[in-house]
């Protein structure tokens, strides 16, 4: 699969201040009834961006991804725990977000997103805070150098593991890249037969 090659940018954030928010959560059971990632971003977080009649709270911070400018997602601690589930960050990715940062994402949470072209950015706990305690504010994310910058005099830095980082930059998943070599494949594999 291919996607939009990762690159630098920059954007607003929504912040959701809540620790642990599960997959459950991001994409409700009830969405998984397909293996299509068209029409997830309605369901992603819906209990918390619906109310009981299915009308759009304004009061939640998420009504803002419905704007287009806030790419961003900015979360409590542990985000993403729980089940295993490619759909959180399919849905996450069609309401419009690029990257979620926290300063821990669940294990399983990241390796799906980023094998699905949302990047999970885990930076130190004062810029954390900063972060959660400045909705809104301008992020500039930049894989390249594996940077985040707040305004003009916070930048930190963060890790991805290599190979995902070249998979995101170049916008396929690992498969994608695998078939990327598939000549050198198969002369290796002409050669030893």
């Amino acid at each position: 699969m291919s996607f939009e090659p990762f690159r630098a940018f920059t954007s607003k954030t929504i912040v959701l201040r809540e620790e642990n928010i599960d997959t459950d959560q991001i994409i409700p059971a009830r969405f998984l009834t397909t293996t299509s990632r068209a029409g997830l971003g309605r369901g992603a977080f819906y209990d918390w961006r619906y109310d009981d009649a299915g009308n759009l709270r304004n009061e939640s911070p998420l009504s803002l991804a419905e704007q287009g400018d806030h790419a961003i997602l900015v979360a409590g601690g542990n985000f993403g725990c729980g089940s295993s589930r490619e759909h959180a960050p399919w849905a996450l990715l069609e309401l419009g977000f690029k990257a979620v940062i926290s300063s821990d994402i669940a294990d399983i949470f990241k390796s799906n997103a980023l094998k699905n072209g949302l990047l999970p950015v885990e930076v130190d706990a004062q810029t954390h805070q900063f972060l959660l305690n400045n909705a809104g504010v301008g992020v500039a994310i930049d894989l390249e150098a594996q940077s985040v910058a707040v305004g003009e005099d916070r930048t930190t830095e963060f890790r991805v593991e290599p190979f995902a980082r070249r998979c995101l930059l170049d916008g396929v998943d690992p498969l994608g890249a695998l078939l990327k070599h598939t000549g050198a494949i198969e002369t290796y594999e002409a050669a030893r037969s």
